[in-house]
This record gives C-alpha cells, sequence and structure tokens, in this order.
C-alpha cells in the first residue's frame, strides 16, 4: 500500500522554464520589497507609507498565485482529470479557499 503523504509530498509542478524564470524574477522583487518594508519600520517611516509598500507587495504576491493557479489549473488538475482523478477538484476548492483568506 502506498502512502499518500509520500505520493502527495513527491508530486511535481510542471511549469515551463520561460514560467520558472517570470515567477523567480517576481519573487525576487517581492523579496527586495519585503526587505524595504523592514527598512522602512527600522526608520519609523510613516506608518501609510509602511501599509502603501505592504499593499503594492501582496498584490504581487497575489500576481504569482494567479500564474501558479493557471498553470496549475490548466496542468496539473486537467491531467488529473484526464486520469479520472476526481479528487483534484476537492484539492482545488481548499486551494482556492486558502488564497480567498485574507
Amino acid at each position: 500500500m502506498e502512502n499518500p503523504v509520500h505520493e502527495e509530498s513527491c508530486r511535481k509542478s510542471h511549469q515551463t522554464p520561460e514560467v520558472k524564470k517570470n515567477l523567480a524574477t517576481r519573487l525576487n522583487r517581492i523579496e527586495g520589497q519585503v526587505r524595504g518594508i523592514r527598512g522602512m519600520i527600522e526608520r519609523d517611516v510613516y506608518c501609510d507609507d509602511v501599509i502603501t509598500q505592504l499593499a503594492a507587495t501582496q498584490s504581487a504576491l497575489n500576481s504569482v498565485a494567479r500564474i501558479l493557479l493557471d498553470g496549475h489549473l490548466k496542468g496539473c488538475v486537467r491531467d488529473r482529470l484526464l486520469e479520472g482523478d476526481d479528487e483534484v477538484l476537492d484539492e482545488l476548492t481548499v486551494t482556492i479557499q486558502k488564497l480567498m483568506r485574507k
């Protein structure tokens, strides 16, 4: 009997090299934004300015999530449905609920 936890942890994304590069670039920019926000807090920058930067960073993270979700739907979810694995729909529902928590 296969271990479902092990099986799940071994699943891989199927992003193209171009998408991976795009995501890495976006995440590097977000990482810089977070470091900048930390610096703003350390320098006692006006709260509203920090909040504005937090909103921009959250928007950038949401953009990364949208790209990943799009690829997930068009690749992983489609493939699993074609294989007859309807459980992927329950997984997708949970994933979307996680993305909607804010």
